[in-house]
């Protein structure tokens, strides 16, 4: 049995602290004064996505501790590419952030030739939020109840179904289905997975691998099937659907994370706050039931521990993407 797996194993194998280098750029900011103003976080997705509603939530409390506002500003499209250049060029001072996923850290240098970014140069790790699955979903009006008549069916009209996705965790877990299990559907691109999941609902494609907060309200409501998740358990939200493998593609699991950047450059001082101001916000009573309520689970770590995931994640998102058999764009 082929294993594939793209888990947070690496993370929680670092060291504790990691030793900092120390910057010769400029210092716009100061930690005593830091902020002054009010903090602009730009999202890669669309509002309602995943990473959006995670931005929103530690925005409002950051905003409450500082008494500063936090304005959360959506770029979505080219796979997250747009908003990614622009918090890379956007003053190091600690006022932009970058609330985003491993799909602009990690996935998209093996998904794509040139990227007008790089995920390690340009910028500074803040602080790890969060590790996230998405869930297989189709409309019951397709027909399968389960993993392996949806299979059944891909198999009986190769080329018929289509996929929609619009993240790399969205699609990687479509292109890993399609590979592991032998089948031939058509993947879709989207700009977000909230644009994906309104199609879907539409009937202009047939399943997509989402966000489970985008998904969930759908499937309670009935509009939207269930039939996986892609992590290698269970969600506490949805204990009766089983996982990928669990569900007849042994080996299977791909999980992804989200988690804060700074332009490179910014003051040491001015990441260390923020990094330690962001821990404190993950670790509340009340936000640790937030983050379960919307289907991902804290993920604490260093400055260091981000920077070195991110380091340790490209080649095996590039490895992933060779496997699937994908040519990058």
């Amino acid at each position: 049995m082929h294993r594939r797996t793209l888990g947070l194993a690496a993370l929680a194998a670092l060291a504790a602290i990691a030793a900092l280098a120390t910057t010769a750029a400029p210092r716009p900011a100061r930690a005593e004064t830091y902020p002054s103003r009010p903090i602009k976080v730009i999202v890669p997705f669309s509002a309602a996505s995943a990473t959006d509603t995670l931005a929103r939530e530690v925005g409002a409390r950051l905003a409450e501790a500082w008494g500063q506002p936090v304005v959360v500003e959506n770029r979505p499209g080219a796979s997250g590419m747009l908003a990614a250049a622009a918090a890379a060029k956007a003053p190091a001072d600690g006022y932009t952030l970058f609330f985003t996923s491993n799909t602009t850290q990690a996935a998209n240098p093996g998904l794509y030739v040139k990227l007008p970014y790089d995920p390690v140069k340009d910028f500074a790790p803040v602080a790890p939020l969060a590790a996230a699955a998405n869930l297989l979903v189709v409309s019951p009006a397709l027909g399968p109840a389960t993993l392996a008549e949806l299979l059944a069916l891909a198999k009986a009209q190769p080329g018929k179904l289509s996929f929609a996705h619009g993240s790399s965790l969205s699609r990687m877990n479509g292109e890993m289905l399609r590979s592991m299990a032998g089948i031939h559907i058509v993947p879709v691109a989207y700009k977000s997975n909230p644009q994906g999941v309104t199609d879907l609902l539409g009937g202009h494609v047939q399943l997509m691998f989402a966000d489970t907060i985008t998904a969930l309200p759908h499937v309670k409501a009935g509009k939207l099937r269930a039939l996986a998740i892609g992590s290698a358990r269970r969600s506490a939200l949805l204990p009766d659907v089983p996982s990928v493998a669990e569900a007849g593609v042994p080996g299977y699991e791909l999980t992804g994370w989200l988690a804060v950047f700074a332009p490179a450059g910014t003051p040491e001082p001015v990441l260390d706050r923020l990094h330690d101001e962001i821990a404190r916000i993950l670790a509340l009573p009340a936000m640790r039931e937030r983050l379960q309520q919307l289907g991902v689970d804290a993920l604490p770590g260093s400055r260091a521990q981000l920077g070195e995931l991110v380091r340790t994640e490209i080649p095996k998102w590039a490895r992933l993407v060779k496997d699937a058999g994908i040519q990058p764009e």
